[in-house]
């Protein structure tokens, strides 16, 4: 039976992708977390990678590995490209990067897999996609109600890109309640959502709530992909917007920020989103990335 190594930086927004593809590809996974000793190390492994020289001594002490065991090495986020292809160098393994891996060699990746938003040059070992991987499954915190019409509204909050103001937020929580009364209204919010905007969303009657600061260990997203018809989502929430719409039919309303810049990867992803009326096939895109 196949296996793959995911290597991971912590973050959770990289490693959900890479679980996502095993997920998709039906492939069993190991995890191992990786971290550069400081910043110093991160840019010199730009520079040993140019030369093909690699070594775990830029790497903080990690646990155990026995890369032998697996078939391809997989991974997302700068923090763990270098490594990555330490491993598929060392012991001729396939290396696989999700996410465009800027700063390193392209060449020596097996396959890269990079979303179209960063504009990704064309190569024989590139598969530019239109969404993050993502893959979703219900947790039990909602069930469905065969009765009534639900929606959910997920919100982000501040990022280099987009502000998020007070009134926005507050105008368009009242216009779904004045024009969904009889929905079922879900709402979460997220790590970036800042006290005032979760104050604010805490004196709503929502069907079902999630604070973030309260409870950061509850995601509820695979439950709103299961059950609602439509959703309305903030536009710095990159990761929520391709979730969502790589895992469901309903209609997405991209709630509109402040933006401190213009055409940047969030203004082209929520593009990509208005265009797309239908959930990605993933199986079928995936099928070209042979393990």
């Amino acid at each position: 039976m196949k296996r793959i190594l995911i290597i991971s930086d912590g973050k959770p927004g990289h490693l959900n992708q890479s679980i996502a593809f095993c997920k998709i590809k039906n492939i069993s996974y190991d995890i191992l977390e990786v971290k550069f000793k400081s910043r110093f190390y991160k840019l010199l492994s730009y520079v040993f990678d140019k030369f093909n020289f690699f070594t775990d001594s830029l790497f903080e002490e990690h646990k155990n590995y026995y890369p032998e065991f697996y078939d391809a090495i997989i991974s997302a986020g700068s923090g763990t490209y270098y490594f990555n292809k330490l491993i598929a160098q060392k012991y001729n393994k396939k290396s696989i990067a999700l996410m465009l891996p800027k700063s390193y060699k392209y060449s020596n990746f097996y396959y890269i897999i990079a979303q179209e938003h960063d504009h990704p040059v064309l190569l024989d070992n590139l598969l530019a996609i239109p969404l993050n991987l993502s893959y979703s499954s219900p947790k039990g915190f909602i069930e469905k109600n065969k009765n009534k019409k639900s929606l959910a509204i997920i919100i982000g909050g501040d990022n280099g890109v987009f502000s998020m103001q007070y009134h926005i937020i507050k105008e368009k929580l009242d216009e779904i309640f004045k024009n969904y009364p009889d929905y079922l209204k879900y709402v979460t919010t997220s790590r970036r959502t800042s006290s005032k905007i979760e104050t604010l969303v805490d004196e709503y009657d929502f069907d079902y709530k999630l604070i973030y600061s309260k409870e950061p260990n509850i995601n509820p997203i695979g439950d709103f992909i299961a059950v609602c018809d439509e959703f309305f989502i903030t536009i710095d929430s990159t990761s929520m917007l391709s979730e969502v719409r790589a895992n469901s039919d309903a209609k997405i309303n991209i709630i509109e920020l402040k933006s401190k810049k213009e055409n940047t990867k969030y203004h082209k992803l929520a593009s990509i989103i208005n265009d797309m009326d239908e959930k990605l096939d993933f199986v079928k895109i995936l099928k070209r990335v042979k393990i």
